[in-house]
């Protein structure tokens, strides 16, 4: 079974991060983002564990038949959704507020999917993965603290305006997708490195 719906770059890398184009955002929202978003951080904890336990389990399992066991490569891709919808709420991304589940909601703005690569897994890669991921994560680290600055330059303009600027929208977008396809890739839902580029 495929999770992939067609990625906004045009591009065929198996684990893609759509985002809708920016829209009006309520100031209150704005305002309280963080406040608001505490139960989803609760969350993402409790869900976090699972998706650490269950990468540790899975990269042995590749290292020893080459395969990533269905339903856990299931669960992974549903922590990884949630994870992305919870950052493109507090990124500003969207307004609307993440649903507390792992499912696919095509409707809401900021959607992830990833291909289910069950079979067929690279070993070596799988071993050697967080080695062969360092530079990206460097990259990711300065591009965070980019993001930061952008994010908050982007709440001004939010809580003055009701909005976040195409510009700040569209580094904000690039950045999540990056990091989102970096953070699959150290987790094993795919052996494809990733492209170092927003798109």
């Amino acid at each position: 079974m495929t999770t992939m719906s067609a990625p906004m770059s045009g591009g065929a890398y198996p684990v893609t991060l759509e985002v809708d184009q920016a829209a009006p955002q309520d100031r209150l929202s704005v305002l309280l983002r963080l406040i608001y978003a505490i139960p989803q951080f609760i969350a993402l904890i409790l869900v976090g564990i699972g998706l650490g336990i269950v990468t540790l389990i899975a990269w042995i399992v590749i290292l020893i038949n080459g395969s990533y066991p269905e339903g856990m490569l299931r669960f992974a891709i549903g922590a990884n959704r949630l994870s992305n919808r919870v950052i493109g709420y507090i990124f500003l991304l969207t307004d609307k507020y993440p649903p507390f589940s792992l499912d696919d909601d095509p409707a809401y703005p900021v959607r992830f999917a990833a291909v289910e690569q069950v079979a067929g897994r690279n070993r070596l890669t799988t071993l050697l993965r967080i080695i062969m991921a360092i530079p990206q994560l460097i990259i990711i680290g300065v591009l965070r603290y980019a993001a930061g600055v952008v994010v908050l330059i982007a709440w001004v303009a939010a809580l003055f305006t009701g909005s976040v600027p195409e510009g700040l929208h569209s580094f904000l977008a690039g950045f999540c997708r990056w990091q989102a396809r970096v953070s699959a890739y150290v987790m094993l839902l795919t052996d494809e490195y990733p492209p170092f580029s927003l798109t």
